[in-house]
């Protein structure tokens, strides 16, 4: 398992999902003779008639881009007065319910939300926040901030500053202000400089300055941080996520962690993330859902490549295993295909 965060040999060179363009690696794309109105009749008819017609909304909902399935939102809302995901919420029930809505929700909105229901509630689910602010681009956490202004009036990272405290504070206000660095230049200079910082930081002294972690991992840009894993590992000998696994615990650990991780590869880190939410007993159903809608229209077909490198079953099967009914059939039209063969 550790071997793949190992390998830094194609690192620098390899194509990052921060700079993805939507719909390129993602299972799910616009549909090309698209009618929004013909969409909400249909979803209409499906749950006002006689018992619902899961059948259609899993059909419609798994086979328009987001974009699409605002319009169709805007459509049915004009056509019957009402909101499709009022509609939903009223007309079906449980996980099949939540993995709806959560398609019909825009992604900002969506990811707002996760940070919202992540934040409610006593104790804070930090897991939710490490995966949704060490794997979002720029764009896409400032996009989430801003629906949160609009939609609670206050500012996130205050609400944020009330939530959470210490060095994981620190690191977790960094990446929600969405300043890290965008430039794709290189500076091997600064990244052995920044480097031999944080093994002076770490491994080196008695002690750990965290906050020389904190600066570097949450502020320096992806290819730069990229080439700043192979110089640490030059310098220790080990891998910067195994220094800070030794050196580190709890909130800290898990975010600094996720951060090394996505900057060396974003589909692993989904993979694994999925992985997670299906091993065992119980089902975590709401980071499947998340990491299953999130990921459709960016990078989910390298996801499930990395998923089949990982564990050697498709992620498809680890649905079919795991899930059941309306909501696994749902996720398995979002999964797109079964890369078995």
């Amino acid at each position: 398992m550790a071997s793949l965060w190992d390998d830094l040999e194609s690192l620098v060179d390899s194509p990052s999902s921060f700079s993805a363009t939507t719909g390129e690696r993602g299972t799910i794309k616009p549909k090309a003779d698209f009618d929004a109105g013909e969409d909400a009749v249909a979803l209409r008819k499906a749950i006002e008639g006689l018992g619902t017609t899961e059948k259609t909304l899993i059909d419609i909902l798994t086979r328009r881009s987001s974009a699409q399935r605002q319009l169709i939102c805007d459509a049915y809302q004009e056509a019957t007065g009402r909101a499709l995901l009022e509609d939903l919420k009223g007309d079906t029930h449980g996980d099949f319910e939540d993995l709806l809505v959560a398609l019909v929700t825009p992604p900002a909105v969506f990811d707002c939300h996760e940070v919202m229901r992540a934040m409610k509630g006593v104790g804070t689910q930090d897991s939710t926040l490490i995966e949704i602010f060490a794997s979002r681009s720029n764009q896409q956490i400032k996009a989430l901030t801003e629906v949160y202004l609009t939609e609670t009036e206050k500012k996130l990272t205050l609400d944020l500053k009330s939530e959470v405290s210490g060095d994981f504070s620190k690191a977790l206000l960094l990446l929600a202000e969405a300043k890290r660095d965008e430039s794709t230049a290189v500076d091997a200079e600064k990244a052995k400089e920044d480097a031999k910082t944080l093994y002076d930081a770490g491994e080196k002294k008695w002690g750990t300055d965290e906050s020389k972690f904190v600066e570097i991992l949450c502020q320096r840009s992806i290819p730069q941080l990229r080439q700043t894993l192979v110089e640490y590992k030059n310098i220790s000998g080990k891998t910067l996520q195994h220094s800070i696994e030794e050196e580190m615990s709890g909130e800290l650990e898990e975010l600094l962690v996720a951060i090394v991780k996505c900057v060396k590869s974003v589909p692993a880190y989904f993979a694994e993330r999925l992985y997670e939410s299906m091993k065992g007993g119980g089902t975590d159903e709401s980071t499947l859902n998340r990491v299953m809608v999130s990921r459709s229209e960016v990078d989910l077909l390298d996801v499930r490549a990395e998923f089949k490198k990982l564990y050697e079953y498709s992620l498809h099967s680890a649905i079919e295993s795991d899930c059941r009914g309306n909501y696994e059939k749902t996720l398995l039209k979002i999964c797109g295909g079964d890369d078995e063969s």
